[in-house]
């Protein structure tokens, strides 16, 4: 939505992303899962369900028992993504990608079997499930990381690209797999970086200024603070963002927004429906005078409440891209 397109018209789901953000070639028909290494207690209820955010090496190695599963009539392939988070793949004949999750959400129950929600997707519902049963096996005694958890079944869609819909050559900075793999679904340019911290994701930045129209720059420890419930931590994350501002500003942009796909309070730890602040910087900007950046404050703030979709258009009229209509 952030990038223009109308979540409830291209639904996307998070496998494909994940699969996308590792630069995995996905086949027209394949079934692509996101998956999470989780814990669960003796009675199979889950404790955990990102098994302490495990290391990406440890990761490494489950998913190499993972491959040793197989299924007649589907190839499976499975792949780490970062720390507790994995991609299955699944490539066969007649498979389809309407299935339920086996995440429920939350602790101190089961995960939950898969669903076919359509007859096309019966034989995809059966062959996940088997995989999930053989995976709890070879995994019983590696806890904290003894099950796994799949969301987000999908097959890869067809997506108009940014430079189709905005004419811009746009670039992705991301230290994370899934985002850099939902913005090479809308035609851009993920950048390599050299390091993970937020200051190398300005550095390249900087580096890549000249060769690119638009950039998104994403910080992923502001999400991930807010989930592990640590608002310290949360907190730091913003102010390292914030020592980094003025690198950006020295780079004479035309428009900046500072926003996010959504709000994960660490009082809740979890993703929640409470409205995003945004920040929209440029020369012909009618600002509120306010000084801050915040929920409280942007509440008060000129550009009012509006849908995450109707940013983009923000952001190119702001940079004097768009022509007059009916001019």
């Amino acid at each position: 939505a952030l990038f223009g397109y109308d979540p409830v018209r291209y639904e996307i789901g998070r496998g494909v992303l994940e699969a996308l953000g590792i630069d995995y070639e996905l086949q027209p028909n394949d079934v692509a899962a996101r998956g999470n290494f989780a814990s669960m207690d003796e009675n199979r209820n889950l404790t955990d369900r990102r098994a302490g955010r495990i290391s990406t090496e440890t990761n490494r190695g489950l998913v190499a028992r993972l491959r040793a599963i197989q299924i007649p009539d589907v190839e499976i392939f499975v792949e780490t993504v970062k720390e507790h988070r994995f991609v299955l793949v699944l490539r066969g004949e007649a498979l389809g990608d309407d299935l339920t999750d086996t995440d429920p959400g939350r602790l101190g129950v089961p995960a939950l079997p898969v669903r076919a929600r359509s007859a096309e997707s019966e034989v995809s519902a059966r062959l996940v499930n088997e995989f999930v049963a053989r995976a709890n096996e070879l995994l019983r005694d590696q806890y904290p990381a003894n099950t796994i958890l799949l969301r987000g079944f999908a097959k890869q869609p067809t997506l108009p690209s940014l430079k189709d819909t905005f004419g811009l050559r746009a670039a992705a900075i991301a230290v994370y797999p899934m985002y850099r793999g939902v913005s090479k679904l809308v035609g851009m340019n993920p950048l390599n970086l050299n390091g993970e911290s937020i200051a190398d994701e300005f550095t390249t930045l900087e580096r890549n200024w000249n060769e690119y129209d638009f950039f998104y720059l994403h910080v992923k420890k502001t999400d991930s603070s807010g989930e592990d419930g640590d608002f310290e931590r949360k907190v730091h994350a913003i102010e390292e963002v914030d020592a980094q501002i003025p690198r950006m500003l020295a780079l004479s942009p035309d428009v900046i927004a500072i926003a996010g796909d959504h709000s994960t309070p660490a009082v809740m730890r979890g993703h929640s429906w409470h409205p995003v602040p945004v920040l929209l910087y440029s020369r012909y900007a009618r600002g509120s005078g306010g000084g801050e950046y915040g929920e409280t404050a942007c509440t008060h703030g000129t550009l009012g409440r509006f849908f995450a979709k109707d940013l983009m258009p923000l952001l190119v009229a702001n940079a004097l891209r768009f022509g007059k209509y009916g001019a």
